[in-house]
């Protein structure tokens, strides 16, 4: 992109971002090219709506708009406004002052036929505890997707001719209502536990809960008096326990592709995999532990990243001082920090190894695998402290665009600036629902606004270095161990474990280098720990050397507590029962 077009550009955008107040359809509206919104009357509420309108554009029905928008080659096209106090009949407008994705701009769309939807994210308003009053999503059961949210509206797809050069105004009307989700059922071994947490509560000024999916051990019925050690899976949101299943694999349903590992009937794969698990559980030599999986969906994102933070609250407390002890003292945990162990990947290796030094007392292990970065002097391909643009590498001349995104191959798919669009298109302020948004809030201080303090412009892409100091202080993990390591080392010695793939597909290894260069400096103790690469592994190779990623990523339990077993006598203090659960 040229200078001057960027000027001209940011310009528009900018006009576009903060003047994205609700409009009444004008006279002007009708000359030129925008889409007309209403929602139906039956869908009215007692107070008026708040939230972000989507308009969608495809130009196929493979399916419906709205899950087509992604990062990826294959993306549809979206624009987004914000609105308040939305009314049943009333008329909202998407215009040139629209903000769009992949496209900036409505006159930007390319004339032709497209399946056209519209979907209004519903926000809620908070009055935190620290002052503030804020508009956001909050979760309602579905894992924080603005695509799949209970009680979201929505209009049906409709096939139009589109020309952004000729004056139209096309009217949708939303009258579909995404329905509730149905909770899951309780079973011999998986049991459901959601509290309410008093420090979240009282935090965001309002209930707030935690839950978790608990694996129960064989035999628990069957030994009342054995306690158990706990294992703690980090991820995204779970609907249930991930890969269980108590009965063999249906492949009498049809194949499923999977385009990730170019892999037909994945699906079939996926669940005898979980079968496989099953047995392995109930069979005699499999460690007899608790294992759970957590949900802390929020209203910024699919979990809370499992720490404090200025714009989601005190979670990390309310998930170690809150929820854990409720269910060992529900389930025969046996309660003690030497018995609890974190294991995840992604945005889960970046929990369980942030559980671990910001709580290095309250568990005695971590096995994290690809974790979001956890240096960011490579937060993905930005070093926030020395760069000054996450968008463009710095260059007098040129104008290359930071990837975000590979293949296995190196070939990209995305750059950081395409994917900060998107998002900015879903929700701005930090609230689409998206990766780099949820941590931007979990890890900046909260702006005058209410709002997290942005890393960086998300127009331009220009890095804000008194972000970063903040981010450095408080979230670097390779840098906090850095520079606490004469009180932390004696308490992480043995229980730091890494592995990502040398490719990964989001360029988490190069966290990893940086880290692991720390951790081997270490003296007084040595970390005595594991970081470990999967040649040309992409996200989010986990330390298997014997099996692809497709199978591998199905079997974090069977892997990581069997380790942890085995390994838990080095780190168990004298006295502590290793043998009564190991029936």
């Amino acid at each position: 992109m040229k200078p001057h077009t960027l000027l001209t550009y940011t310009i528009a955008c900018t006009i576009a971002l903060w003047g994205l107040a609700c409009k009444k359809k004008t006279v002007a509206d009708a000359n030129r090219f925008s889409f007309s919104v209403t929602y139906a009357a039956d869908k009215a509420a007692a107070q008026p709506f708040d939230g972000r309108l989507l308009v969608m554009l495809a130009t196929n029905d493979k399916s419906e708009p709205r899950f087509q928008i992604e990062d990826g080659l294959n993306t549809q096209i979206a624009f987004g406004i914000n609105v308040e106090g939305w009314k049943a009949g009333e008329i909202r407008i998407l215009d040139s002052t629209a903000f769009g994705y992949p496209y900036t701009k409505l006159s930007d769309i390319p004339p032709g036929e497209y399946y056209v939807q519209a979907l209004l994210h519903k926000y809620e308003t908070f009055t935190r505890a620290d002052g503030h009053t804020v508009k956001l999503p909050m979760d309602r059961g579905e894992g924080q997707q603005w695509n799949l949210a209970p009680g979201n509206l929505y209009s049906k797809p409709v096939k139009l001719r589109i020309d952004p050069a000729s004056p139209q105004q096309i009217e949708l009307v939303m009258d579909q209502e995404i329905a509730p989700i149905e909770p899951p059922k309780d079973s011999k071994y998986v049991k459901h536990v959601r509290i309410r947490s008093k420090l979240l509560s009282d935090f965001w000024g309002r209930d707030m809960y935690l839950g978790a999916h608990v694996l129960l051990p064989e035999g628990w019925d069957s030994h009342p008096n054995v306690k158990y050690p706990l294992a703690v899976f980090h991820g995204h949101f779970p609907a249930d326990f991930g890969n269980w299943r108590t009965t063999p694999a249906d492949t009498t349903t049809p194949c499923v592709y999977s385009e990730r590992f170019n892999l037909d009937c994945y699906n079939h794969i996926q669940e005898k995999e979980a079968y496989r698990f099953y047995q392995l559980w109930t069979g005699p030599d499999f460690p007899r532990v608790i294992a759970i999986e957590i949900q802390h969906a929020n209203p910024y994102y699919d979990d809370s990243y499992a720490v404090n933070s200025a714009n989601l609250g005190p979670y990390g407390d309310a998930i170690t001082r809150e929820l854990i002890p409720y269910i060992e003292q529900q389930y025969r945990g046996i309660g003690q920090g030497w018995a609890r162990f974190l294991y995840g990947g992604s945005t889960g290796g970046w929990e369980a190894l942030a559980a671990q030094v910001f709580y290095p007392d309250d568990y005695n292990g971590c096995y994290a695998a690809c974790p979001d970065p956890i240096d960011f002097r490579a937060y993905c391909l930005v070093n926030i402290y020395e760069d000054k643009n996450a968008y463009f590498y710095d260059s007098e001349f040129k104008r290359i665009e930071r990837p975000a995104h590979r293949n296995y191959l190196g070939q990209i798919q995305a750059t950081t600036r395409e994917t900060c669009y998107r998002e900015l298109t879903l929700g701005d302020k930090s609230r689409s629902g998206q990766q780099w948004d949820i941590w931007e809030a979990v890890y900046s201080p909260a702006g005058a606004d209410g709002y997290p303090k942005p890393i960086w412009n998300k127009l331009t892409g220009e890095i804000d270095k008194e972000v970063a100091a903040y981010w450095r202080e408080n979230y670097d993990l390779a840098y906090i161990l850095k520079r606490d390591w004469s009180s932390l080392g004696p308490k992480l010695r043995g229980k730091i474990h890494l592995y990502c793939g040398d490719m990964d597909n989001y360029y988490l290894n190069n966290a990893v280098y940086l880290a692991e260069e720390m951790l081997e400096e270490t003296t007084d103790p040595h970390y005595d720990g594991e970081v470990d690469y999967g040649d040309r592994a992409e996200h989010c190779w986990n330390g298997d050397h014997q099996n692809p990623i497709a199978i591998s990523r199905l079997r974090y339990h069977e892997m990581f507590i069997k380790k942890w077993t085995a390994a838990v006598s080095q780190r168990a203090p004298k006295g502590a029962d290793l043998r009564s659960w190991r029936y």
